[in-house]
Parts: C-alpha cells; sequence; structure tokens
C-alpha cells in the first residue's frame, strides 16, 4: 500500500488520535475505538498501526514521564498537518462514492 493510502483499521486509528484532540495515548485510543466501532480491538493492533502512520509521518509521538516516579512513562500520539490532509482528501473521495447512493442504502429490503 501506498504511504498516502491507508488500510481502514490505520484510517480508523488516525481519525480517533484526531477525535481525541490530537494528544493521547494508546489505552484511550483503544477505549474510543470500540465504542465507536462496537467491537473489541486488540492493544496490539493500535500499537501496530500507530507506528505504521508515524512511519508514514501522519503521527507524531512522545515519549512523556509522569509526575509521579512509579508511574510509567506513556507515548503521546499527535495527528500531523500531513495527516489531516490525508484525511480531508480521504474524505472528498469517500464523499463521491457515497454520493447518490442514499435512495438504495436507506431502502428496506
Amino acid at each position: 500500500m501506498s504511504k498516502d493510502h491507508l488500510g481502514e483499521f490505520e484510517h480508523q486509528v488516525l481519525l480517533t488520535v484526531l477525535r481525541l484532540n490530537s494528544d493521547t495515548y494508546s489505552v484511550p485510543i483503544v477505549l474510543e475505538l470500540e465504542q465507536r466501532i462496537g467491537r473489541e480491538v486488540g492493544h496490539p493492533a493500535v500499537y501496530i498501526a500507530l507506528r505504521r502512520l508515524e512511519e508514514k509521518g501522519f503521527v507524531t509521538s512522545e515519549l512523556r514521564r509522569p509526575e509521579d516516579n512509579g508511574a510509567r512513562s506513556r507515548r503521546y500520539f499527535a495527528v500531523t498537518k500531513e495527516g489531516v490532509g490525508l484525511l480531508r482528501a480521504s474524505r472528498r473521495r469517500f464523499a463521491a462514492l457515497w454520493e447518490g447512493l442514499e435512495p438504495v442504502l436507506e431502502e428496506e429490503r
């Protein structure tokens, strides 16, 4: 898959990071994804998707040490300008594909 295209799960993870104000770590990402898509999400799958998104330049991350020295450090993620641009373009493409399908999709069979 090319750098400027995302798989469905990567897309969902990127949208979730954006929704969580682009300053979040993996646990809230997993919880928000599960709530939004209505199914269980594996933590390892989210970690892998976040790493791929960072390699592609769509998110950045920063390891932060908590105030409490006994707590573990957490890696916080933020969507980059390129990531937002990709999501905008993706939204336009999907809107074009959905256009005109409302009557067919809303019809009960």
